[in-house]
Formats: structure tokens, C-alpha cells, sequence
């Protein structure tokens, strides 16, 4: 799933206490809820894309490399076509045996199940043949023919799963079978560095999994943050608008990054897993704004499904849950929830009024 979002950060940094008369001091005599205005900050090239953690929390330096491991570690759980992977073991045990996973993998799995039922398979977590058939965003990318996508679309049913909790046991029922998480293993990843800080004391920070962006507390000023919503038209560095946000999931889900073209007809990334195409709609980009980034990850598929208007009602109904559709006539509606926050900043886009 494509995710884009920017960061805005504030042109001028400096040490900040969230609350003067709450503050306490660490062992170290550090301050626990001062801020940095040169954040502890890493950049790795992880789950095949580009993570950045960035702690503003003055003295929790040693927290980034924790949060690292932790990505790593979860990386070789549940990364498709890699040895090792535990999401890979029980793909190549489809139609064999079940297998055993670690607690992790189990609750990805069981997350992916849950939103496939949720969703009525508009998020499928086994479509993996499907994806593995179109190849879209990889070099050998293809429009398939029909007959092949014919062959795959009966490996798509989500309830061809049985899990056992009390033993933590996967097993896809048909050869052929596949699981991928690739629209929500980075959520759910983000997820836990979330964790990691917030157990270790970090109160400031701003994490990127690949464009799973996710703000905590405030920044250096002890505002919130701004987060702009990127141009889904335009390469990076171009915003439609900003809003702001504090301890909140931002994952923007669209069609023009990874996408295919074939005689013209250009094919994206985003599939309907009960015509074995891309959904054809009026979305060119959707950002869910969420208090869990794996929330953020299920619902943009879900959404992006729905076309702009149903998709639109469709979060209405879901609580503490936000949403910005771009179409692609270049009109920006958004929930309830984001009136009189989210601006657009960009002429070329019009923000529509709510019905």
C-alpha cells in the first residue's frame, strides 16, 4: 500500500517542558518531559523501504536503537519470500500442516483475519497470489492474462484460514494459498516502536515506517504537530493541506506511485481481490488519521474500496477515527471530525463542503 505523508516541521527548535509545575527529574537528573531541538534521530533501510525514528525526549537516546531492534525483529517474522519468516513458513505449508508462530505473527495474523471478516474480503490478508500475479511496484510487474487471474481468485477466500490460539497454530486450508501483509505489517510494526518509547519514558517523537507516520506528544514548542498531506499528483514535497496532531496515526493509501501501464491504461497497486483487478474509483488518495497506525493501515484498503462518497459515510461510523479523500478532480472532502482543522494550502485542490 502506498503511503505519503510530510512531516512539517517547526522552522525553530528549542528546548521545551511540557508542564512546568508536572515536571520530574530521572535518577540522571534529567528532565523526563523536556524536549531536544536536536532530536535523537537514525535512518535505516528496513522491510524494504526507508524507517526514520526521530526522539525529541531529552535523555533517551539509547531508546532509538531498542526501537530498531524491535522493527528488525518483527521484520524477519513476518516478511513474504524471506527465509525464515514465519509468514513465509506457513505460505509454504498451505494445504500441508499447520504451523506454529510466535505471539507476534499470531496477532498480525489474527488483526489481517479480522479485518478481512470486518471488511467483507475488501482488505483480504490471503491475497497474496493475486499481488504475487500483478508484481505491481517490483521489475517484473505485468498485466496478467485472464485465465491466470481466474486460477488465483478461488485462493482468496479469508475463512480458508484456521488459527488455534491456545496453540498458536496457522494453517492455510488450499494449496496455493498466501498470506500478505503488505498493507498492514508496517502499521502493526509501527505500532510496537509506539510501545518501545512509551514504555521507556520517551514523550516527544516522530515515527516513519515507510510513510506510517506516527506523532507523539508536542513538539519542541509544546504545540502539536503539523502534518501535511502530500499531492498525490506530484512528486514528494508538494502538500494539498496541514492539520495538526498529537499521539495520532497518519497512513495515506493512492494510485499514483505504484501502478503499471498497459497499451494506456494504467493499473495501480491496490486490489479487489473478487475481480482480480484494481479498484476503479474516484479516490486518487485517502489518509486515515487513527490512534493505532494497524487501524490506519486496514481502513485506507478499506475505504479506497469504497469510492469517495461511501467511503466518506463508511468512517463517519467508525469512532475516533478521521479521514481526508483526495479525488481525482483534485476535490479534498473530509470527515466531520477534521472541520476547521485540516486547510488546504495548495490552489490547485478545492476542499468541499460537508453535506
Amino acid at each position: 500500500m502506498l503511503k505519503k505523508i510530510i512531516l512539517l516541521f517547526t522552522a525553530v527548535m528549542f528546548t521545551f517542558a511540557l508542564s512546568a509545575c508536572g515536571n520530574t527529574s530521572d535518577e540522571d537528573g534529567t528532565n523526563e518531559n523536556a524536549t531536544i531541538s536536536n532530536p535523537y534521530s537514525d535512518t535505516e533501510f528496513l522491510m524494504g523501504t526507508v524507517v526514520s525514528i526521530s526522539i525529541f525526549s531529552e535523555g533517551k537516546e539509547e531508546v532509538l536503537e531498542m526501537a530498531f531492534d524491535r522493527v528488525r525483529e518483527l521484520e524477519g517474522k513476518v516478511t513474504v519470500n524471506e527465509e525464515g519468516s514465519e509468514i513465509e513458513e506457513i505460505n509454504m505449508n498451505a494445504g500441508i500442516a499447520p504451523v506454529t508462530v510466535s505471539e507476534d505473527t499470531f496477532n498480525l495474523i489474527e488483526a489481517g483475519l479480522e479485518f478481512s471478516e470486518y471488511s467483507n474480503g475488501a482488505f483480504n490478508a490471503v491475497i497474496g497470489p493475486l499481488t504475487q500475479l500483478w508484481s505491481i511496484g517490483f521489475d517484473d510487474a505485468r498485466k496478467p492474462e485472464q485465465r491466470e487471474i481466474d486460477e488465483v481468485l478461488p485462493l482468496l477466500n479469508y475463512q480458508d484460514v484456521e488459527i488455534n490460539r491456545d496453540e498458536r497454530t496457522v494453517f492455510l486450508k488450499k494449496e496455493g494459498m498466501r498470506f500478505d501483509f503488505g498493507a498492514l505489517a508496517k502499521g502493526f510494526i509501527t505500532d510496537e516502536v509506539v510501545k518501545v518509547l512509551q514504555e521507556n519514558g520517551v514523550k516527544s517523537a516522530i515515527i516513519d515506517l515507510g510513510g506510517n507516520i506516527y506523532v507523539m506528544g508536542t513538539n519542541t514548542q509544546g504545540n502539536e504537530w503539523t502534518v501535511g498531506i502530500q499531492d498525490p499528483f506530484s512528486a514528494r514535497g508538494s502538500v494539498v493541506g496541514n492539520f495538526p496532531a498529537s499521539n495520532l496515526s497518519i497512513v495515506t493509501s493512492g494510485v499514483y506511485e505504484r501502478y503499471l501501464e498497459v497499451e494506456g491504461v494504467t493499473y495501480h497497486h491496490i486490489l479487489n481481490s473478487e475481480t482480480g483487478f484494481p479498484f476503479d474509483n474516484d479516490i486518487a488518495g485517502v489518509s486515515i488519521i487513527s490512534e493505532k497506525s494497524i487501524d490506519g493501515d486496514g481502513l485506507t484498503t478499506i475505504a479506497f474500496a469504497k469510492g469517495v462518497e461511501e467511503g466518506l459515510a463508511f468512517i463517519e461510523t467508525v469512532d475516533s477515527v478521521e479521514a481526508i479523500f483526495i479525488s481525482h478532480d483534485k476535490d479534498v472532502y473530509i470527515t466531520s471530525g477534521l472541520e476547521g482543522k485540516f486547510q488546504v494550502t495548495n490552489d490547485e485542490f478545492t476542499l468541499m463542503e460537508s453535506n
